[in-house]
């Protein structure tokens, strides 16, 4: 790499958290990978490692990525999970990719192509979130029927995407029975794959009996969804919730899970110049730093181009936490001291900065960390292979 500022990939810690998944989840049939937007920006040379691991299904949100995840494996799975513009269905069949069907309008569409070969299709039911998918019980009974008379279609499966954690709400009881009033005309062991849930509610509900399939995002990159409810205001919030499951009849949920998974991306840089500043000096776009007292200010080749920001709140250099006082496109300034050098190791996030700590600075969640940084990073992926800097 030309500039110092990299993200680590740590494969093996990927494969140990889909082995931990399965281990402790072992009552499905397919652990669907969700690899979208690059692997939730960990790259899209990690689908190596989730395979290995035990994934042995993969969803991606587009054809494009559809297609850059089948440059890494030809023989898994592979499900896009928005409807594919039909233009390319030639693409979809060459390289074996599976399509979802979320409208009667966009199933004709289909039904009017004359296919060479046969290609898989699931079906999307709107259980509520009202993004896509089937929302009446008659269309998919007509689509049931398109599908049944068309040799070319091979219905695979059927699934929809749960809009809340259904901790705390009753929003995941309604879509479970929307679902079931959806397909109430199928008998559901007929589908090879059913799939509804997703990370944030694997863990905390019991498998439904009527799907064989689990969708595994944000907790194959180190986050397992339990909730810490210790002391005061856990307890409380603990008994507010059990007021409102037993006056809205609500399934139970399980709070807490043993799940120990790990994040496997640490994102660094290195200082690559250091001034003096004295007292009542600024620093900065707008001037908006002023210096309290003499000191050094370390400029680091990393800004808001990469995804990262002065909200950060600090960085770690020699293993001491310092803060980010500016930033700019392609630079951070972070106040130091004289023990700072140039060439000097810096922690964006990784081993003492968390990526949960990044979060609670930006007032975010891990999602949104993930994927803000930007493919300008170099990624540099290690596991028992060796490693490999690659740049998306």
């Amino acid at each position: 790499m030309y500039r110092r500022t990299y993200a680590t990939i740590d494969g093996t810690i990927l494969e140990e958290n889909v082995k931990k998944i399965k281990e402790n989840y072992k009552d499905y049939k397919y652990y669907i990978g969700v690899v979208k937007n690059n692997a939730y920006h960990h790259g899209i040379r990690v689908v190596q490692n989730l395979i290995r691991g035990g994934i042995n299904y993969l969803a991606v949100s587009s054809l494009e990525e559809a297609m850059s995840t089948r440059k890494i494996t030809r023989s898994t799975p592979i499900l896009v999970l928005e409807p594919v513009d039909l233009t390319f269905i030639d693409d979809v069949i060459n390289n074996k990719i599976t399509i979802t069907i979320e409208s009667l309008d966009y199933l004709k569409e289909l039904n009017k192509l004359n296919l060479p070969y046969e290609i898989k299709v699931h079906l999307k039911l709107d259980t509520g979130m009202n993004r896509l998918g089937f929302k009446t019980n008659k269309d998919v009974k007509e689509a049931l029927k398109i599908i049944e008379k068309n040799d070319k279609l091979f219905l695979e499966g059927i699934y929809s995407h749960f809009m809340t954690s259904g901790i705390q709400d009753i929003y995941y009881d309604q879509q479970i029975k929307t679902f079931l009033e959806l397909t109430k005309d199928i008998d559901l062991n007929t589908i090879p794959i059913v799939h509804f849930d997703r990370s944030l509610t694997f863990v905390t509900h019991e498998k439904l009996s009527f799907v064989n399939g689990v969708r595994l995002g944000i907790v194959l990159f180190g986050f397992n969804g339990s909730r810490n409810s210790s002391g005061l205001k856990g307890a409380l919030s603990e008994f507010k919730r059990n007021l409102y499951v037993k006056k809205h009849h609500l399934s139970p949920a399980i709070l807490k899970n043993d799940l120990k998974v790990k994040t496997a991306v640490a994102l660094y840089s290195e200082v690559m110049s250091i001034r003096k500043v004295n007292k009542g000096e600024v620093v900065g776009y707008n001037a908006s730093f002023k210096v309290k007292e003499e000191g050094y200010v370390a400029t680091i080749p990393i800004g808001y181009a990469d995804g990262v920001t002065k909200e950060f709140g600090c960085v770690v250099i020699r293993k001491k936490k310092y803060p980010i006082i500016a930033d700019s496109m392609d630079m951070l300034m972070v106040l130091v001291d004289k023990s700072v050098k140039v060439k000097d190791k810096v922690e964006i996030f990784g081993d003492t900065i968390s990526i949960k700590e990044v979060s609670h600075a930006l007032h975010t969640n891990a999602y949104h960390v993930f994927n803000q940084i930007s493919n300008r990073v170099v990624r540099v992926h290690k596991d028992e292979n060796g490693e490999v800097e690659v740049m998306y």
